[in-house]
């Protein structure tokens, strides 16, 4: 199947590593030009030099996304060394460990500055610049499990985070969809990543009691669904969450 994403320029946040470095190398695999964005500007530099191996442009931006400013500068970067962006892939996100009782309220603040607000900012600042060019565009968010089970494992402020990105996702793609932006976002449960290394080592058998399929999901059976979703085939979806969970969602 020709996805049609020869040409296309991506943003990919949190690309250093995990499922965002396979989604970035998945879309380059497939001749989109890719902006890896991350706070890890060491790793993301290797990720891009990865990605250019299969013949396109691909830069590293160096983003700390818990600051509105590097959210908003984000795109403007990225299309100054890409070109008009088509494809807004917002994967990063912090997942960190505290019981309700337990949790600072500046971690609550960052949780949501960088799995929400940075959501919004990404979505936003690109949105504007799309409709004022009358272009097309393809936004996928990043969500978990989590928006829809909540946490049974000291994650409160995560889950809340995420469950904000799915109302988000619903609402921007009312907005935009008319216009010919696609708005989806994607629900993970466990994956084999640095981000639950320590979680998966002390605990594997749990998670992997609550998967249908019994297995904990790697990176690039993540992001073949995740350039399918953002591709030409997936044109007529929209305001929807596809659930990458190995059943952890089945309903």
């Amino acid at each position: 199947m020709d996805l049609g994403l020869q040409g296309k320029n991506a943003i990919v946040t949190g690309g250093a590593g995990g499922v965002g470095k396979a989604i970035a190398l998945a879309l380059s695999a497939e001749g989109a030009n890719v902006a890896i964005s991350d706070i890890r500007d060491q790793d993301a530099e290797k990720v891009a030099q990865a990605c250019q191996k299969f013949g396109v442009k691909a830069v590293a931006i160096k983003t700390d996304l818990s600051q509105p400013d590097d959210c908003i500068n984000l795109v403007n970067n990225a299309e100054e060394a890409l070109g008009p962006i088509d494809i807004l892939i917002n994967n990063a996100g912090l997942w960190p460990t505290n019981s309700v009782t337990d949790i600072p309220l500046n971690e609550w603040h960052k949780t949501f500055d960088i799995n929400l607000t940075a959501v919004f900012l990404t979505c936003q600042t690109l949105v504007k610049k799309v409709l004022a060019a009358q272009r097309k565009a393809k936004i996928l968010n990043v969500t978990s499990q989590a928006a829809f089970n909540g946490s049974t494992t000291g994650h409160a402020h995560y889950a809340a985070s995420k469950s904000g990105v799915v109302t988000f996702t619903i609402s921007l793609a009312r907005e935009v969809s008319k216009q010919g932006i696609n708005v989806n976002s994607i629900a993970l449960g466990m994956v084999e990543t640095g981000m639950s290394a320590n979680a998966l080592a002390e605990n594997r058998e749990y998670y992997e009691s609550r998967i249908m399929i019994g297995r904990i999901a790697q990176p690039e059976e993540i992001a073949k669904l995740a350039i399918f979703l953002v591709s030409e085939p997936a044109s007529y979806l929209t305001g929807s969450t596809f659930d990458a969970t190995g059943g952890m969602l089945a309903r």
